[in-house]
């Protein structure tokens, strides 16, 4: 049985490079880039990118990341996360149906109400060069994303410091690689004290670690 996961580590596979280690799965690592980082994709020397046919085969949508489980394709960080999850089972797994439903709202909130806004912040405060970043772009986000911090906050108070069933869960990880995206405006995590702590905390596993240490490594 053999899993492989397409993508580089400065993309959403992330994800699922986190959560493969945390499963302790052994995984094939195929870098994939995104095209639009390469000044030349058709260049001789490119490197396999998210228009390259090969990759195409696999994800006929041009996007990382993509798995390939011992032949089964799936595409989407969040959904390849809760597919690991439930296929390899333990604690990081829901336990019940109840609680599947609950890691796949989170998911598809993070993504709703977080996702856009936090990387527009990551892009406009910190990715971007001087020169194209839009205060205007920042401002909407620092006024859209308080309100589902606030959620969020209410609810790691209320569920003994995770996102669901008291114990960490793939519902950490997807929820938290979303919200990590906005850690250049720390006055968001200065008024939702438990989101601060609660990805601090997921951000000191060994498994996060290993995957960051890999990511930092890579060309940016």
């Amino acid at each position: 049985m053999t899993l492989t996961i397409y993508g580089c580590y400065r993309s959403r596979a992330t994800r699922n490079i986190w959560l493969a280690n945390e499963l302790g799965l052994a995984f094939n690592h195929v870098p994939v880039i995104q095209v639009y980082r390469l000044p030349d994709p058709n260049a001789a020397d490119a490197p396999l990118h998210t228009r390259s046919p090969e990759f195409l085969k696999v994800n006929p949508n041009a996007r990382i990341p993509a798995i390939d489980d011992d032949g089964f394709v799936l595409n989407e960080s969040l959904a390849i996360n809760l597919y690991l999850a439930r296929k390899h089972g333990g604690p990081l797994a829901p336990k019940d149906a109840q609680e599947e439903g609950l890691a796949t709202m989170w998911s598809l909130w993070a993504a709703n109400e977080c996702e856009t806004h936090a990387l527009n912040l990551s892009y406009h405060l910190a990715a971007y060069p001087p020169e194209k970043r839009d205060p205007a772009i920042v401002a909407a986000s620092l006024a859209a994303l308080p309100a589902p911090f606030a959620v969020l906050d209410r609810q790691l108070a209320q569920g003994g410091g995770y996102v669901m069933g008291g114990r960490f869960t793939v519902a950490d990880i997807n929820v938290g690689e979303i919200i990590r995206y906005a850690k250049p405006a720390q006055q968001l995590f200065d008024a939702a004290p438990n989101v601060k702590a609660w990805l601090d905390k997921l951000h000191a596993r060994p498994a996060f670690q290993k995957m960051w240490t890999a990511r930092d490594a890579e060309a940016a």
